[in-house]
């Protein structure tokens, strides 16, 4: 081909190019304004709107969704006297939408609504007995009065502590003022529970499992050529093993026969030990509190089974854990 008849080529091929150039910008022009008719006709008719439903039922429409979350936090974080904290245990659900532009927006309802499904936590004074509660009332000054009458009356070994008793309710006008007086007998059978249950004055305040023994003190068995040394009390595997006193470890790991084994130390020379472990979760030297979980059930060592051997001894000698605990 020649070079004038490319040049030819050339100039028909650019000017076909402007051509169509052009009519694809005409054409997303007009495009683009059909749009933004449509786009106003729609917004004269509808707007904007978060639908807000809550377990599923619809409950009104709001114009701005973080708005109304703060609000409903703060209704959380408001504290009136004597509560706790609010709960909301359903949250509302958000969906944008287009609405007729005559909808109305009713937040305020939607909170009303929402505050219905709200549970509110009452925050009263709870005076407590060696972990029992004995006294419910409405302010520290009532609590700490409680606590100075009983120990002007009883040893020093009774503990009262003044705590936070949590009460549920659904709505201020349900809730009653709750207060309960501590009888003085049951302060006494408290101190006389505390004393049946104490080695060498070491309280077992908590019973490490419960099972069913299937072996006790000073038994002879089959499969031993000794008295048993302590009791044995079947459990299935893994179960959680509590500390019976508080005291501190002495001994987390294997020990011969009695397989995986935690020694508490429990001061005036009492120690407890827990056997046949098969997992240990507290370490030598850890403080421990009656009612810490501080292993699981297993069968290691020389066991037949799954079962804990709960075992106490006193100044060295092993003692019939019966007489205190598990009766």
């Amino acid at each position: 081909m020649s070079r004038s008849k490319k040049r030819s080529v050339k100039f028909i091929f650019n000017r076909r190019i402007k051509y169509y150039t052009k009519e694809t910008i005409k054409w997303v022009k007009l495009i683009a304004i059909a749009l933004l008719i449509i786009m106003a006709m729609i917004f004269v008719k509808y707007k904007m709107a978060y639908q807000v439903t809550l377990n599923g039922e619809q409950i009104g429409y709001i114009a701005n969704q973080k708005d109304l979350e703060n609000t409903i936090q703060k209704m959380l974080n408001h504290k009136e006297e004597n509560v706790a904290f609010v709960d909301i245990e359903v949250l509302p659900k958000y969906q944008l939408m287009l609405v007729n532009h005559d909808t109305t927006f009713n937040e305020e309802e939607v909170v009303a609504k929402v505050k219905e499904t709200s549970k509110v936590t009452y925050k009263l004074y709870a005076v407590t007995l060696d972990g029992e509660e004995k006294s419910i009332v409405n302010s520290l000054e009532e609590a700490e009065q409680v606590v100075t009458d009983m120990k002007e009356k009883y040893e020093e070994k009774v503990q009262f502590t003044i705590g936070i008793h949590e009460v549920y309710t659904e709505t201020p006008e349900n809730y009653e003022t709750v207060s309960i007086k501590v009888a003085e007998t049951e302060v006494s059978e408290k101190l006389q529970a505390i004393e049946d249950a104490s080695v060498n004055g070491v309280y077992l305040a908590q019973k490490p499992i419960s099972g069913i023994i299937t072996s006790r003190f000073g038994s002879r068995e089959s499969i031993r050529s000794y008295a048993h040394t302590g009791l044995d009390i079947a459990a299935p595997y893994g179960t959680d093993i509590k500390a019976a006193a508080t005291g501190t470890v002495k001994w987390a790991g294997d020990k011969g026969s009695y397989g995986n084994l935690v020694i508490v130390d429990c001061g005036n020379g009492v120690e407890i030990y827990y056997g046949h472990c098969s997992k240990l979760y507290v370490t030598k030297g850890q403080t421990v509190t009656a009612g810490d979980v501080i292993a699981a059930v297993g069968s290691t060592g020389h066991s037949t089974g799954n079962h804990l051997h709960f075992e106490i001894r006193v100044n060295g000698s092993q003692v019939n854990p019966q007489n205190y605990i598990y009766h």
